[in-house]
């Protein structure tokens, strides 16, 4: 028996540059899809948010000047290459995946239409959502909230590249507190950067718990499915 069975995933973009901070890295983007593979393998039924910061921040001198809603639009597009190569990364391994997008794009990906989502997840696909929401001033991080909440997943697994939650850098602040388990309320009272406000709001209105965990780490993604525990439980404070 699983401890999540339906998750969202939620990845960043700079998570795919590696050690180059640009780009995208053939050998993570590799591990990545070796940890989806695993989980699902044991049967967990997952969907993906990548974001874009690999590929639009090393544009951001540039974009410093421009109009913030078409900056916004470019960061999208940055999404979905990256979902298309995540996409490639899992497909290789023999995972059936379907990229759905805010933004309709019909020669690469499907329109986002949540019932299909849904189905593609019942039937043992991995789904990635790109695009964003679609709308300008809203980032990945609420864009993976809202479709988790729509897909009615029961949890949000944030993947980065520390164990958890601190109250302060712990790469570099090699004292910096580790929080196993906080409550929303705590995070915005102590404006920890978990996930912007917006994201972490949404999902305290709707109970979705938040783990943020290391995705580096090998093997981390099957244990906290199989109950261990792993990184941060975001939670309401109840728990």
């Amino acid at each position: 028996m699983l401890k999540y069975r339906r998750i969202l995933l939620k990845i960043s973009g700079e998570s795919l540059a590696g050690e180059s901070g640009y780009g995208i890295d053939a050998g993570v983007l590799e591990s990545f899809a070796d940890e989806v593979k695993e989980a699902c393998d044991l049967g967990a039924e997952i969907a993906l948010v990548i974001g874009g910061g690999n590929i639009f921040r090393g544009l951001s001198t540039a974009a410093a000047s421009m109009d913030r809603v078409q900056a916004d639009y470019m960061g999208m597009l940055a999404t979905v290459i990256n979902s298309l190569a995540l996409q490639d990364a899992l497909e290789r391994k023999g995972i059936y995946t379907r990229l759905m997008t805010a933004i309709k794009m019909e020669q690469i990906a499907e329109p986002f239409i949540r019932r299909r989502a849904v189905r593609h997840l019942e039937k043992g696909r991995v789904v990635i959502f790109g695009a964003g929401t679609g709308n300008p001033y809203f980032t990945t991080d609420t864009a993976a909230s809202l479709r988790a909440i729509e897909i009615e997943a029961s949890v949000i697994i944030k993947g980065t590249r520390v164990e958890g939650v601190y109250d302060s850098d712990p790469e570099k602040n090699p004292d910096a507190e580790f929080f196993p388990r906080i409550s929303y309320f705590d995070v915005i009272r102590k404006n920890l950067r978990v996930m912007d406000m917006t994201a972490i709001t949404l999902c305290r209105e709707n109970t979705l718990p938040i783990v943020v965990m290391n995705m580096n780490t090998k093997g981390n993604l099957t244990r906290l499915l199989k109950g261990d525990q792993i990184g941060t439980l975001v939670h309401t404070g109840d728990e």
